[in-house]
């Protein structure tokens, strides 16, 4: 590792931090919006830089990777189809929020169900976000930077002792901006680390074309064409990581649940000054997805026709990367992947902050309390959480390898659970709170029984798309048996602009009909 890796590494990562503080030295972050939602200011393009940065993180860029290497295209199924779950939020979702006024997810279900359907979903929420989301992040994170920068060489540690050195490294400085500097301290460093890894990321697959067609780009995306035009194929079958029938049932669920009502990511969205930034940089962000593919599955396939079949597949991304990346540039990408680490980190650690404080600590023990006091004891909060999950997160490296591909399974257990009665409280007016509980226990048991009890030899996304159509038929059953006295009609509390953006439909058609093109291209029926 030459000293100037090392610097180049450091001047990145300390220019995001002076940029970030700089910027929101002179935030109020005393209020109740000003810490934990920005003071509700956010523009469109910190708004969709964010909600990219909070979204990838090293288990997706060396993830998806591998399987682009070891699969076919099919995979960017969780890429390319988060654009329609985003479109959906711009045309749908966000309004409703903001016109609600809420800061959490789950304030929505108080007002529609009652106050025991918010709190069950809220600890659904820090269910999958301490024990399924952070310790994850912070272990996936430090063993890629262990790779990058040989910490235990460079120490002269064991490797175990040199993962608990980046950990608490990583978790520290992520804590540093979630917990004292607030939802936008963490938007705008989200921000310039996008930038970034935009950069980064699309240099490894430009270069790494050249290198594969021996100096020529056009060389070199000829030989994959030639050589693997199987791997271009987007449409995947049934034996396929992501079988495209998926797209059309749990696959949609999942990335609705995710863009649209994921705490970590929508409290972005809710940030917006106006409803015409908010839906703006939503469908940034849907276009933006769809470049996911070229720096997070092409790698993978350029590894395959670089070193073969026979590698590690774990290994094919960070080979390419040390095989074809410029010496100088390397602590500029090392500062790139920390970079998206934080951001994953610190945006999970703020969101689920806020939740705590918000749906716990206020509603139970302080009701009454000021925001000053709210935001103080938030961010206690926010220490012991980031303690917790930098303890746990070197464990998981005594888990067997499989894992990590346990991860997304693990997260139906409450993303699906929570889509469904949310979408059925907008959608419907009587259905009442007895409906909610009983489909989010249904839902939550059955889901668990074929998982670990009962092999049914479905795909797992397919499972939840039939435990959706069942929970919501429920749902509305009941409703008609035994509906709520009143209707429900949701309340304006509006804390911002509600004009719409005037372009909101055609832009929002316009990504969908760019998602279609993009299967279309790489299927049977377009270039293989």
């Amino acid at each position: 590792m030459s000293i100037f890796t090392i610097l180049s590494f450091l001047f990145f990562t300390g220019m995001v931090a002076l940029i970030s503080y700089l910027l929101t030295r002179k935030e109020d972050l005393d209020s109740h919006d000003g810490y934990f939602l920005g003071g509700r200011n956010l523009g469109a393009w910190v708004i969709a830089g964010s909600l990219m940065l909070t979204n990838l993180s090293t288990e997706q860029l060396v993830g998806l990777n591998e399987q682009g290497y070891t699969d076919t295209l099919a995979v960017m199924g969780w890429e390319v189809g988060s654009a329609i779950a985003l479109v959906i939020v711009a045309f749908f979702l966000l309004p409703r929020y903001l016109k609600g006024g809420i800061t959490t997810i789950p304030d929505f279900l108080e007002d529609r169900y009652d106050f025991g359907t918010k709190q069950f979903v809220t600890i659904l929420f820090l269910f999958g976000y301490v024990f399924n989301l952070l310790p994850p992040i912070l272990y996936s994170g430090s063993v890629a930077l262990n790779g990058i920068f040989d910490v235990p060489g460079l120490l002269g540690i064991s490797r175990t002792a040199g993962l608990w050195v980046t950990v608490f490294t990583v978790g520290i400085i992520g804590s540093i901006y979630a917990i004292f500097g607030g939802l936008k301290a963490v938007a705008i460093s989200d921000s310039i680390n996008g930038i970034g890894l935009l950069i980064g990321g699309l240099l490894i697959p430009i270069i790494g074309l050249f290198a594969l067609g021996d100096g020529s780009f056009g060389n070199g995306v000829q030989t994959i064409m030639e050589d693997s035009p199987e791997k271009l194929n987007s449409v995947g079958d049934a034996d396929s990581p992501v079988p495209f029938s998926t797209m059309f049932t749990g696959m949609l669920l999942v990335n609705l649940f995710y863009w649209g009502m994921a705490q970590h990511i929508m409290q972005r969205a809710i940030a917006a000054k106006n409803l015409k930034e908010g839906q703006k940089g939503v469908l940034i962000a849907a276009f933006l997805k769809l470049l996911g593919p070229v720096f997070l599955i092409l790698p993978g396939i350029i590894a395959y026709n670089m070193f073969g079949p026979d590698i590690e597949s774990a290994d094919a991304y960070s080979m390419l990367v040390s095989e074809v990346l410029p010496k100088p540039l390397l602590g500029f990408f090392a500062a790139v992947l920390f970079g998206a680490i934080l951001s994953s980190f610190n945006s999970a650690l703020n969101s689920t902050v806020t939740l705590l404080t918000l749906n716990i600590y206020k509603p139970y023990f302080k009701p009454d309390a000021p925001d000053r006091v709210i935001v103080k004891k938030g961010k206690l909060i926010g220490v012991v959480l980031a303690v917790f999950a930098m303890c746990i997160a070197p464990l998981i490296d005594k888990v067997p390898q499989g894992f990590f591909q346990y991860l997304q399974i693990i997260n139906g257990f409450y993303n699906v659970p929570i889509l469904t009665v949310l979408i059925v409280g907008y959608l419907t007016k009587r259905v009442p709170a007895i409906a909610a509980k009983v489909s989010l226990v249904l839902f939550i048991t059955a889901y668990g029984t074929t998982q670990f009890l009962w092999d049914t030899g479905v795909h797992f996304l397919h499972i939840l798309g039939i435990l959706f159509v069942v929970c919501t038929t429920l749902m509305l059953v009941i409703g008609k048996l035994a509906p709520r006295d009143t209707d429900f009609v949701l309340e304006e509390k509006a804390k911002v602009d509600m004009t719409p953006w005037k372009l909101v439909y055609p832009v929002g058609f316009a990504a969908l009909v760019a998602m279609v093109l993009l299967y279309v291209l790489f299927s049977p029926a377009g270039i293989i």
